[in-house]
């Protein structure tokens, strides 16, 4: 199971609110020779770490493709670089993040590229929208069941789903 983790918090340069920048993020993944064969809802979270940034939008889809881990990273780039993703420094706002959370069970630790996700056991961003595509997933590396991450997680973290489905 491939699984791509989307945020956004900013509204992009033409007015485009965060979480239509998410729907069009997957609409975008079938022009490039991935298939989208599922997708949670959006989710607004908080920031985190906790900042005064505006809630982010977060979801995540399940998708088939024959693109490497690395084309596939290439890819979700560029799609971010369209959107009008400016990189500055981590955890900063933004308009449009796309992330590799998980590439079949495959476990790839290199300076650019790291899966699965090293921080998405972590982020009820990821776990909640997660659960609602694939409550049976175990990650690849710890063995733990999304039901006992979410058990983990900082009581702290806010987070909301909304009405708007990616699909």
């Amino acid at each position: 199971m491939i699984i791509i983790g989307l945020g956004a918090n900013l509204p992009r340069a033409d007015g485009t609110p965060p979480a239509l920048s998410l729907c069009e993020a997957v609409k975008s993944f079938t022009t490039h020779g991935v298939d989208v064969v599922n997708g949670s809802h959006v989710w607004k979270t908080a920031p985190v770490p906790i900042s005064d940034q505006p809630w982010y939008h977060n979801a995540v889809c399940q998708v088939e493709t024959t693109l490497s881990p690395a084309e596939l990273l290439e890819l979700v780039a560029s799609i971010e670089d369209k959107a009008g993703r400016v990189r500055t420094f981590r955890n900063d706002a933004r308009v449009l993040d796309l992330d590799i959370l998980a590439y079949n069970q495959e476990i790839i630790d290199l300076p650019h590229l790291q899966i699965p996700h090293p921080r998405m056991h972590e982020r009820a961003f990821v776990l909640y929208p997660l659960q609602e595509i694939a409550a049976n997933w175990v990650h690849p590396v710890s063995g733990k069941a999304i039901e006992e991450m979410i058990g983990s997680l900082d009581p702290a973290q806010k987070i909301e789903r909304t009405d708007i489905s990616l699909l």
